[in-house]
Order: C-alpha cells, then sequence, then structure tokens
C-alpha cells in the first residue's frame, strides 16, 4: 500500500479528496492496478472563452499525473452544458453560448490544452452526444435524483434567491447534466475547481442512483492572479498570464507575484517534488535567503515548461537587463499616431489593453508611464512638443514607441 499512498500523496498535493481524501484515492490506484484497468478521470470543460491561462492548468497538470501513471483521461465538451452556463458562484443567469461558439472556443482549448497533456491519449467527448438524445421521460427520471432543497442549499442559488433574483428553471438542471455526465462515462474519479463542489458530489448521488459504483472527487483550488488577491482571470488581463504569451512576458509575469505566492506557484504549477518543496518552505521562512531567487527559479521552470530551457535562458537575461540593470529594452513595438491623442485611446487601439476600464486600473496603480514619468491622469493628452518619438511603458513589460 505505501507505493499507492505514495502515488496518492504526490496527485493529491494541493488538492482535497472526497470523501476519506488520500487513503481513499490509494485504495482506488490498487484496485486500478490489482484488477489491471485504468481508472477513467473525468474533466468537464464548458468552452466559454478561447484562451487559457495558468490558472487552468493546475487542474490539467493533474490529468497529466494520472496519464503519466497509466490511467485513462476523459475530457467532456460540455456543448450541451455550455447553452445553459454554469450557475456556479454566479449571481445571475448567465450567457447561453451557441454551439457554433463552443465549436470554435473548444478547438482553441484542445490546442492549448495539449502543451500540458497528450490528448491523443485521452477520450474528447462531446456530452450533447447523450443529453440532446434524452426524451422527456428520461429527463423526469433524471430530474427525481434531486430535490429543490438541495439545489436552494447552493451558496449562489441561495443568495439569488434571498435577494430575490431570477432563477430559471433551466439552471437547475446544469448540475444534472453534469452529473448525468459521470453516469455516461462511467467516471471513477472527477477533478474540478473548488467552486464545482456542488456539481461534482452531485455526479456521486446520481451514479449510486443509477446502480454505478460513485466517483471520488478531487477538488482543485482557484490559482491567484499575479497581484495575489483576485483568481486568475481573463476579465483581468493585468494580473493573468496566459499560455500564449510570450516567453519574455511569461517570465516576466511571474516575476511579478508577490513572495506569499512562491510556494503555492510550485505547488500547483510544477512538478517540483514533495521533499524538495518542503525544503523551500523552509529556507523562505528563514528569512535569510532572497525570495527573488526562488521566483527568478520558478519563472524559469515556468517558461521551460511551455517553451524550451533555451527561451527561459533567453527570457531571464532580457529580464536581468531590463529590471536589474535598470535598461529600456532595445527593441519594442513603434507605432504612429497624431500629436494631442488621448493616451487611453491609443493604448486600447494598439491593444495594449483591453479596455479604458484597464487604462485607469492601471493608472490608479502607478502602473502606466510616458518617458518614464508615472501617468496619474486618466485624461492625460500625449503632446511631442520638441520630440519626435515617446516611449510608453505599460506594466512591468510592455514598452512601445510612439512616433508622430
Amino acid at each position: 500500500m505505501d507505493k499507492y499512498l505514495k502515488q496518492a500523496e504526490f496527485i493529491a498535493r494541493g488538492t482535497e479528496i472526497l470523501p476519506n481524501g488520500v487513503q481513499e484515492l490509494a485504495k482506488k490506484l490498487k484496485d486500478s492496478e490489482e484488477k489491471n484497468t485504468p481508472l477513467r478521470v473525468k474533466l468537464g470543460m464548458d468552452p466559454t472563452k478561447p484562451d487559457l491561462h495558468l490558472g487552468h492548468t493546475v487542474v490539467m497538470r493533474k490529468l497529466k499525473q494520472y496519464q503519466d501513471i497509466g490511467h485513462t483521461v476523459v475530457l467532456i465538451i460540455g456543448d450541451a452544458t455550455a447553452m445553459i452556463g454554469d450557475p456556479s458562484g454566479k449571481s445571475e443567469t448567465r450567457k447561453s453560448l451557441t454551439k457554433e461558439e463552443v465549436d470554435i472556443n473548444a478547438e482553441t482549448y484542445l490546442d492549448q490544452m495539449n502543451r500540458v497533456l497528450d490528448i491523443t491519449k485521452a477520450e474528447v467527448l462531446r456530452n450533447a452526444d447523450w443529453l440532446h438524445k434524452l426524451n422527456f421521460s428520461e429527463l423526469l427520471k433524471l430530474a427525481a435524483k434531486c430535490t429543490v432543497a438541495q439545489m436552494l442549499a447552493r451558496d449562489d442559488f441561495s443568495k439569488r434567491y434571498s435577494e430575490g433574483k431570477p432563477i430559471s428553471i433551466h439552471e437547475l438542471f446544469y448540475p444534472l447534466m453534469q452529473a448525468y455526465d459521470s453516469v455516461e462515462i462511467k467516471s471513477d474519479i472527477e477533478l474540478g475547481g473548488t467552486d464545482q463542489r456542488f456539481n461534482v458530489l452531485l455526479g456521486r448521488e446520481i451514479q449510486t442512483a443509477y446502480g454505478i459504483n460513485p466517483q471520488i472527487v478531487q477538488l482543485l483550488p482557484l490559482l491567484e492572479g499575479t497581484d495575489g488577491i483576485i483568481k486568475m482571470s481573463k476579465t483581468y488581463p493585468e494580473h493573468c498570464i496566459s499560455l500564449t504569451d510570450e516567453p519574455k512576458d511569461m517570465y516576466g509575469k511571474t516575476m511579478s507575484i508577490p513572495d506569499t505566492l512562491i510556494i503555492r506557484y510550485f505547488e500547483l504549477l510544477t512538478d517540483l517534488s514533495n521533499d524538495q518543496l518542503n525544503k523551500y518552505k523552509i529556507e523562505l521562512e528563514s528569512n535569510e535567503v532572497n525570495p527573488r531567487d526562488y521566483k527568478m527559479a520558478l519563472a524559469r521552470t515556468i517558461v521551460s515548461q511551455y517553451y524550451s530551457i533555451e527561451k527561459s535562458k533567453e527570457s531571464e537575461e532580457a529580464f536581468v537587463n531590463l529590471f536589474s540593470k535598470k535598461q529600456i529594452p532595445d527593441e519594442m513595438p513603434e507605432f504612429v499616431t497624431k500629436d494631442g491623442q488621448l493616451l487611453s485611446d491609443l493604448l486600447v487601439e494598439i491593444k495594449f489593453v483591453a479596455s479604458k476600464g484597464e487604462v485607469k486600473r492601471l493608472i490608479k496603480a502607478g502602473g502606466i508611464k510616458v518617458n518614464s514619468e508615472k501617468i496619474t491622469d486618466i485624461n492625460y493628452i500625449l503632446e511631442f512638443k520638441d520630440k519626435n518619438e515617446i516611449i510608453i511603458q505599460v506594466g512591468k513589460r510592455k514598452f512601445a514607441k510612439i512616433k508622430l
């Protein structure tokens, strides 16, 4: 059992296993090997946006760990569930997606996921293939497995109900549909973020109701963005490290995380051994080491994982030159504008920011400079005067040369 417990402890690192914790996972791993039957490890995805970030890789890396020891990853593209929209953690009814939107986003998801795990060895299924085939009698049978009281016990539904906000009947079907996926594919383990607790645990109940051995549940934390506060999300691009970021940007953004997140990022985003992780914890807590050295090791590791060791070295050299030596980069994109242009309009136009709202947030945080001077006015006007070019800096890594 020691072998399986060791495997389980590594796979469970940073996560919560229900029920009965690591011991239950170790038992599943042992039974699987003795029966020579790989475990079916489920992840449901509603492709709501086309791009993935490091927060998404937390669950993908766990799937890869199961793959590496011979188990079957089952990826379910929620083309049926996405048409409802997951209500988890939402204060209002979510916008439903069309099949076309889901198809486009799903293709992008799979391409990016392939940078973390081997998609060719995974089962990739679409839940519309079975959910859209259920007749009304079968839907009633499924609905009878869960009570209204259970649904309203959910924090999101409970809060909306108490605040008098509408809850559409179709939203109540979302967790049932996700749970029925577990029946259809006979999953042994389901992975999900901590915000999916209700949905994935309901999967256990619905499997039991249909006479299937219930899956165990692995809940993964929601990774904080580079500000250390808000969950990493495309909604806040200034705090988000995307899988599509260039190596130097990925390195630089990782270096911007607060020291308090160093161990958490190592734990959730790398294959650092438990022994090495504990060593790092002790060394950092001793205050006798420079956290920056560990952050650089983290940044190198992350860039190496998604690009190459060579790219990580180049990115580190560029970072050191730029920040340790206080240099402005030799190469930067160039744009042409007119004198008297509103800075916020230009930043949106050249796609350095997503919106004027982001400009406002960055200015408030002191994150925008013109010719090395911090900008404090959202209505700042670019004036060339006797200059023929202006250097704009957004955040710590984005530079642009603006010419008249």
